[in-house]
């Protein structure tokens, strides 16, 4: 083998392992620019994987924690806790009477695909879990999972390596992809599957499979009539949906 061909597999080889390398600097970029202009809810540092903090943004109201329900909220692909729809939830839910947790997921850079974060699914996982310690540390006993498109297939992979997980129900928005077998042949938690009538293609795709697994876990989907992806012009509804089955137990 030539130098020049070797040089250019190592070149292709680091280009390759850069192009899913987590990017933490942009992480602090987001935190930069969201912290200082939150105008709901604290920023807070959760001990992460490597033991490396990650940001959270913690709304609450209640003065007992241990009375009150938590929603832990994860976003989806290369976003930060207080994007879009993820906003809205974590200040809506509050209103309503909920502590919400906001979590900051492992994001790639900008223009990475979806397919490209499948390698840093387990550290997100870890990350719910992180979530789950530090929530239970400051006195939260009742936890839902709230999650959002890329964040749902990210949720699914925490349930599929936990025994017991650390909530109760889970509220998966915009899955892209059919619940994976594991979860599918033992549903650990009842789950609110839902869906906007003019979602993403993958997402509307793998309704039905995902249906099936909904009402056999306990829960439920629902399809939002006249909603996108990011549920613009129906986030009121959203929040009533997802309020009601963290209510229900």
């Amino acid at each position: 083998m030539t130098r020049v061909v070797l040089a250019a597999i190592l070149l292709a080889v680091v280009a390759a392992a850069q192009a899913h390398a987590q990017d933490f600097e942009r992480e602090a970029r987001w935190r930069a620019e969201v912290v200082p202009g939150l105008v709901t809810g604290e920023a807070v540092d959760i001990p992460g994987p490597g033991g490396r903090a990650f940001l959270g943004l913690l709304t609450e109201h209640a003065a007992d924690p241990a009375k009150t329900i938590l929603l832990v909220i994860v976003h989806g692909i290369g976003v930060h806790p207080d994007h879009g729809i993820i906003g809205r939830l974590r200040m809506d839910l509050a209103d309503k009477g909920y502590a919400t947790l906001a979590i900051q997921m492992p994001v790639l850079a900008s223009d990475a695909p979806a397919d490209h974060y499948e390698p840093l699914f387990a550290n997100a996982a870890e990350r719910i879990a992180s979530s789950v310690a530090w929530a239970r540390n400051k006195g939260y006993r009742d936890l839902v999972l709230v999650s959002h498109s890329l964040g749902s297939r990210m949720s699914n992979t925490y349930f599929d390596r936990t025994q017991s997980p650390g909530f109760r129900a889970w509220a998966a928005l915009g899955l892209g992809a059919p619940y994976s077998s594991k979860f599918a042949q033992a549903p650990l938690v009842p789950v609110l599957d839902v869906y906007g009538e003019r979602d993403l293609d993958p997402v509307l795709k793998n309704a039905p499979a995902r249906e099936r697994i909904a009402y056999a876990s306990g829960g439920r989907q629902q399809r939002i009539a006249g909603a996108d992806h990011f549920y613009a012009g129906r986030e009121a509804e959203l929040v009533s949906l997802i309020a009601d089955h963290a209510r229900r137990k």
